[in-house]
């Protein structure tokens, strides 16, 4: 277990964690505790150890719990469980977690802005979010803004196969009618271009990992991966020197939108378009971060999500931040995944008013 000072009393809460890399914690006092990570909880196995570990929890805090906090996905079987103890149940939507984890690892109890970005988290009425600006004023979080929204021709799937991701950056562009010929060496892409052009299983999503998808399909990077997640990784790898595109992103209200710099990708040498992805979606993202620390009058800028376990894209965010006078929070102790989310769900539930 590790173990985070809090900077108030807490009372003696619990929080389930993720679906993906769970993790349990608790809180009591002016400690908070949270577990090693485990697996994805997708086999009996693992549900055995997460509730073994979540009792583990129970026994350090030696009173009951006044809340559990859980994520605002219904199916998630710690979700269920936690709803089945006899403790007051609280739904912490997943990317305000993601940030109090880094404001709980930093002892931080004030209003400060948020980039959550990752794959997937349960929005509000059942949206699918990923691409985050928010607002977190410990147990309250406001939405500020998010990515330009993209469908996910086939759902969850575009996650494994970025070419699908790709055909819906052209999509958005208004090129449909290229998709089969762009991706003849894909099976089904004359089927995608209708499923898009019909909005036929795409889901819409904010996601910043759909987002490196896109990128990486479009650049041939792995179009086809073996896990969520390996695409963009290997993009990763091949920003050595990253480069901002004069123009590459527009701000439009509460939307941020990189199709100046998606339609730009398309068909450049990977590792030439490696480094302009990284490079002015890190600028993009510090633009509108900024602008919202400066309009509420904020000093401090979380960064936390999956995709900040891609180190140049976390480098050159905060580098951009920190050129604008914020101080930059990022996890320290914690993965800023999945796996440092208990945490964030506990010092939401310690700091919730009755």
């Amino acid at each position: 277990m590790i173990e985070v000072e809090l900077p108030f009393d807490a009372p003696p809460v619990l929080a389930v964690g993720a679906y993906l890399k769970n993790s349990v914690a608790a809180a009591k006092g002016r400690r908070a505790v949270i577990s090693a990570s485990r697996n994805d909880l997708q086999s009996p196995a693992d549900i055995k150890r997460f509730k073994e570990d979540l009792q583990a929890m129970m026994d350090w805090l030696g009173e009951p719990a006044q809340r559990i906090a859980h994520d605002l996905h219904p199916d998630f079987p710690n979700t269920r469980h936690a709803q089945t103890l006899g403790i007051p149940a609280l739904p912490v939507q997943h990317h305000h977690a993601h940030v109090a984890a880094v404001a709980a690892e930093h002892g931080l109890a004030k209003p400060l802005i948020g980039l959550a970005l990752d794959g997937f988290g349960l929005g509000p009425g059942n949206q699918s979010w990923g691409g985050e600006l928010l607002l977190v004023d410990g147990a309250g979080c406001e939405r500020l803004g998010h990515l330009a929204l993209l469908a996910q021709p086939g759902g969850d799937v575009a996650a494994r196969q970025p070419w699908r991701m790709a055909a819906s950056v052209l999509h958005s562009l208004g090129r449909t009618g290229t998709i089969a010929q762009r991706f003849a060496s894909q099976s089904g892409a004359e089927i995608i271009g209708q499923m898009l052009a019909r909005n036929i299983n795409a889901p819409l999503t904010s996601s910043c990992g759909r987002l490196f998808d896109a990128a990486c399909g479009l650049l041939d990077v792995l179009p086809v991966a073996d896990f969520e997640g390996q695409a963009p990784m290997a993009l990763e790898k091949l920003a050595l020197a990253p480069d901002v595109m004069a123009g590459g992103w527009t701000i439009e209200g509460d939307v941020l939108s990189f199709l100046p710099l998606l339609d730009q990708l398309d068909g450049l040498e990977a590792a030439v378009g490696a480094n302009l992805f990284h490079g002015t979606l890190a600028a993009g993202l510090a633009e509108f971060a900024g602008g919202a620390a400066k309009r509420h009058r904020l000093a401090q800028v979380a960064l936390s999500g999956g995709c900040f376990l891609n180190a140049v894209l976390t480098r050159e965010v905060e580098r951009h931040l920190v050129r604008q006078g914020l101080q930059v929070l990022t996890a320290r102790r914690l993965s800023p995944g999945d796996g440092g989310l208990a945490l964030g769900q506990a010092w939401v539930a310690a700091l919730k008013k009755e």
